[in-house]
């Protein structure tokens, strides 16, 4: 009875029983014992506890009395096991105990009759109740007629048996359904948008997906296997077997991979609560790397062509932002940051506003520096954060999820990071002195490279950039630019903005 305690357990089972009987040098023991009923054999019926028994139980349960029965927790005295066992001895052996004490041997006898399910499993050990009543009591003892419900016991035994069987079962067919749509993620990831980034993150969750089902024999999974009598393989939905687009690939493939998680979540809490966790864990990474990777492929697709941007301060403007930016416009300029910190509020809506009517005019994106509130109320169609000020999940709940978030970074661990968080875009830099901003350290063309060499979000290199530089930081890798002063500064803004896109490559345009 122990053994329920030891296992956790709030409900004494048949295999408790049946091994506690064999574990204890007692009556019971030996009778099992002379009909072969030992540690192998009984391990083929029931498996033994995970982790083994508890040796100090075990002595502590060979010592009790069996009486001691009558004195177990409550919740443990009142099962309906316990108290169907003890009735069986009483009813049917009621001439024998009244001259002796209740002893294992009753008790196994007890258990015998009150599962007529287990009684045939050992019969084929030759243990019948009719052989057991023999020894205790002799064959004079007349046994009264048991009332059986066959229906209802044959089922809850045949449960108990089928099922580890099928958990394995389940947990086989989800494993190999993330595995496989794992794979198609993979592929997309490294042969279409070539991102070493987001194959590294997809092939790192596929490791510790095969490291959580170590817990699990790759035996057992195999065994429960059964492709041919699946009836889930002949199931098929119009939806299953079309694909309109690569992104409609993608898309499937993570619902795929989550949902055959939950599975393995759920089923896998059955064997192991740390399995569970384990599993739980890496369904909230897979929706992670859903965001970044589908993100990823969005902001490619709408920030196509636009790759070269200009962030306009008024002070830099030798002849005012509105006829610098015009001209820039008309020279290629594709994303238009305003960006002016001397301004008041007011002042900076009234200006956003205008921005905002001169992009539209000629399809430029225009975007606000900072403030997400603002970005709002001028109707832009983003707002850039830095380090510093909002994060992209505040920044985003702001301004919604149809506009665009930008992040500056200045190491590759942050731009990793912004792709995480679901940024759009990220500022690369600064990557040359500039005079719009003071920095201690510049990140410089090396970290161009890094992020050329592993990130496919869409990606501007900024901070000193100009004509007589662009051409060095498109050798590190670059397809677009961001400038500021090269352009507002330049006594013809048109000429600059279309000798530097002409500069870029034509990937992006």
């Amino acid at each position: 009875m122990l053994l329920a305690v030891q296992q956790g357990k709030t409900n004494i089972e048949v295999s408790h029983v049946l091994w506690s009987f064999v574990l204890q040098e007692t009556r019971a023991s030996e009778l099992l014992a002379a009909y072969g009923l030992n540690v192998e054999n009984l391990s083929r019926l029931f498996a033994p506890p995970e982790g083994g028994f508890d040796e100090s139980l075990i002595s502590t349960a060979a010592n009790l009395d069996i009486n001691a029965i009558w004195g177990l927790p409550a919740h443990l005295a009142q099962q309906v096991l316990v108290q169907d066992l003890l009735r069986e001895v009483k009813t049917r052996l009621a001439a024998v105990l009244a001259e002796n004490d209740l002893g294992t041997e009753h008790l196994l006898f007890g258990l015998l009759a009150a599962d007529p399910i287990l009684a045939l499993e050992l019969q084929r050990f030759g243990l019948t109740v009719e052989a057991l009543a023999k020894k205790l009591a002799g064959p004079s003892v007349e046994l009264p007629e048991l009332e059986i419900d066959t229906d209802l016991d044959l089922r809850y035994r045949q449960e108990r048996e089928s099922e580890q069987h099928i958990t394995f079962r389940i947990l086989d067919a989800a494993a190999n359904r993330a595995r496989e749509g794992l794979r198609v993620l993979e592929d997309y990831v490294r042969f279409i948008l070539d991102d070493g980034h987001l194959s590294k993150r997809l092939k790192t969750w596929r490791h510790e997906l095969s490291q959580a089902l170590r817990r699990i024999a790759p035996h057992q999974l195999l065994a429960a296997r059964e492709t041919e009598q699946d009836v889930g393989t002949q199931i098929r939905t119009l939806t299953e077997s079309k694909r309109d687009s690569l992104l409609d690939v993608v898309q499937a493939n993570f619902k795929r991979v989550e949902e055959a998680t939950r599975t393995l979540e759920e089923f896998g809490k059955i064997l192991s609560a740390e399995l569970g966790q384990q599993l739980s864990q890496l369904r909230y990474e897979i929706y992670t790397l859903e965001k970044a990777v589908l993100q990823t492929q969005f902001a490619r697709d709408r920030l196509a062509g636009r790759n070269l941007y200009l962030l306009v301060t008024e002070d830099l403007c030798h002849h005012g932002s509105g006829p610098a930016l015009r001209g820039a416009i008309k020279g290629g300029v594709g994303i238009v940051q305003l960006r002016e910190k001397k301004l008041t509020d007011r002042e900076l809506v009234l200006k956003g506003r205008r921005v905002r009517e001169w992009t539209r005019e000629f399809d430029v994106l225009y975007i606000m520096n900072d403030r997400a509130d603002l970005a709002v109320l001028t109707d832009a169609d983003g707002v850039h954060v830095g380090q510093n000020e909002l994060t992209v999940k505040d920044a985003r709940r702001i301004i919604g999820p149809d506009k665009l978030v930008g992040v500056s970074t200045h190491t590759i661990e942050q731009a990793r990071q912004a792709v995480l968080d679901g940024a759009d875009y990220i500022g690369v830099g600064p990557v040359f002195p500039t005079a719009t901003k003071q920095f201690d350290a510049f990140a410089g063309l090396e970290f161009v490279k890094q992020v050329a060499a592993e990130i496919r979000l869409p990606f501007f290199p900024i901070g000193g950039i100009n004509a007589d530089n662009i051409d060095a930081v498109v050798a590190a890798g670059a397809e677009r630019a961001a400038v500021s002063g090269a352009i507002c500064s330049a006594a013809d803004p048109y000429a600059t903005a279309s000798i530097l896109r002409a500069r870029l490559p034509l990937a992006t345009q």
